[in-house]
């Protein structure tokens, strides 16, 4: 896995006294996501799996439906007389009939938790692009106790920095499939989702989608539009993300650490 950090050097102070030392951070920088020539959203984000990251925000804001929808996603080079530009700018090129309408993005309304957007009519709208969950497969929680130790394991860039987000996805055998981290808790399962979506194996319907902090009302969204029916955190759930859960038919895990965890929605077995 890549090493997305940066290694500056800084002036530690601690009870034994202050020493020069250096220390990896967590690269962030900017991403432009254009369709089709239209610039849609510039968002913060660790380098690296742009393509995912664009393709998975794509299928969450309802832009596409299938990997059948996009004809190519390329990383631009930006404007070479800015070296910092050079890798933020992905252009997603649609193939012909398929039907983009900027103005039916979503970020907008539903990046921010204070809103002013009523909960019920926020969740409602979601429905209208993404199917309710209808079965679900049984989970031990002995198996899901697993998970973040399984998680922690290949955090290779965490390992380093501390500072980044991870989204996972275990299969059926409680295997990790695909993982991706990011400064953005968002970013971080947009790339899981693209990466699924580009290899063909969507819907998610199988899987439990593995989150190492809070659990926002987006990242259940996000997970909806995978077909994800199972969605466990190491941290707290926000108050809408229990509310849709519960409407969307979704299993939600906050708190699983250990052999200890919270069911906001669906039952323990």
């Amino acid at each position: 896995m890549s090493d997305f950090s940066s290694e500056f050097d800084i002036d530690k102070v601690s009870p034994d006294g202050n020493t020069t030392t250096s220390d990896h951070i967590a690269r962030e920088e900017p991403l432009e996501i254009r369709v089709e020539g239209q610039s849609i959203a510039v968002v913060m984000r660790t380098p690296g799996n742009d393509r995912e990251l664009a393709a998975g925000f794509l299928l969450s804001e309802g832009v596409v439906q299938s990997e059948k929808e996009i004809f190519e996603i390329s990383e631009c080079p930006g404007n070479a007389q800015n070296p910092r530009e050079k890798g933020n700018l992905v252009e997603v090129m649609l193939m012909k009939g398929a039907n983009f309408d900027a103005k039916s993005l979503t970020r907008h309304v539903f990046s921010s938790s204070s809103c002013g957007i009523c909960g019920k009519a926020t969740i409602a709208s979601v429905f209208g692009n993404f199917p309710k969950i209808k079965t679900q497969r049984a989970i031990s929680t002995e198996e899901i106790s697993s998970y973040p130790d399984k998680l922690i394991a290949v955090q290779k860039t965490f390992e380093k920095t501390g500072g980044l987000h991870a989204s996972a996805i275990f299969d059926e055998h409680g295997e990790i499939v695909i993982l991706r981290e990011d400064v953005g808790r968002h970013n971080a399962l947009d790339k899981v989702i693209g990466w699924s979506l580009l290899e063909k194996k969507l819907p998610l319907s199988n899987h439990t989608l593995l989150l190492s902090g809070r659990i926002s009302f987006e990242l259940m969204q996000k997970a909806l539009a995978a077909g994800i029916p199972t969605v466990a955190g190491i941290s707290a759930p926000s108050s809408l993300a229990v509310e849709f859960a519960r409407e969307s038919g979704q299993t939600l895990i906050g708190f699983l650490r250990g052999e200890t965890m919270n069911f906001y929605a669906g039952k323990p077995c």
